[in-house]
């Protein structure tokens, strides 16, 4: 099957220099659901072997979700190692959602069995692992095991997602994985938050304060 450039970004990676200075078990890792107001914060650290052969691997965001979820099972089969972690919502509005997200991010790369020799990660520093690592903009498109732990990190959060939809159907969580859309503010508006909702973010806070202030008018006419 022929290949567009978009299909195989990773011609020359950053693991090649990582290799051919003596590093072997090299260790991608990125993060899925940053953004969103509902829903844990997910990150997958991935060991890939080398060479390669798992097909289709690409930053998740350029794939569809039935190309996710065929190159998700083919990472799971065919990866050295595979870590998750996993920061929920309480510790999202407790510490941030960038320390949630580095947390996330430790917890998976302490998971990955064998241990890395050395830790790529999509931009964000990881604090105390006891590996090196490196920062890399854009590296789910520059490094293929970054782009492989956006796939497994987007496809765990997305099946996060679908079960906390039948536990809170009102939300259509399934459609939007918590992001802010217009169907997702307009439900919000309509049935205020639930469990699931991140506190911290300013349209679910928006939606508390109105509340509140509805709540006290109506005790005060009282």
């Amino acid at each position: 099957m022929a290949s567009s450039a978009d299909d195989a970004p990773f011609e020359a990676s950053p693991e090649d220099t990582l290799r051919a200075a003596g590093h072997g078990q090299i260790a991608g890792v990125d993060e899925a659901g940053r953004g969103p107001l509902a829903g844990p914060v997910v990150a997958a650290a991935v060991i890939l072997p080398h060479p390669c052969p798992i097909e289709g691997i690409n930053d998740s965001k350029r794939l569809t979700a039935a190309q996710r979820e065929r190159v998700y099972h083919a990472i799971l089969e065919g990866a050295v190692a595979v870590g998750i972690g996993i920061s929920d919502v309480e510790l999202i509005d407790r510490v941030n959602i960038l320390q949630a997200t580095r947390l996330a991010m430790r917890q998976a790369v302490l998971a990955l069995r064998p241990a890395p020799e050395f830790v790529l990660v999509d931009y964000v520093h990881i604090p105390d692992i006891p590996y090196p690592q490196r920062g890399i903009v854009h590296g789910d498109r520059l490094c293929p095991s970054i782009g492989a732990a956006s796939i497994v990190a987007k496809v765990t959060r997305d099946r996060l997602l679908v079960e906390l939809d039948r536990e809170y159907p009102q939300y259509g969580f399934a459609a939007h994985k918590g992001y802010g859309t217009p169907l997702h503010l307009a439900r919000i508006a309509r049935y205020g938050v639930c469990p699931a909702h991140r506190r911290s973010f300013a349209p679910v806070r928006a939606c508390l304060e109105q509340l509140t202030l509805f709540t006290e008018e109506t005790d005060s006419e009282e």
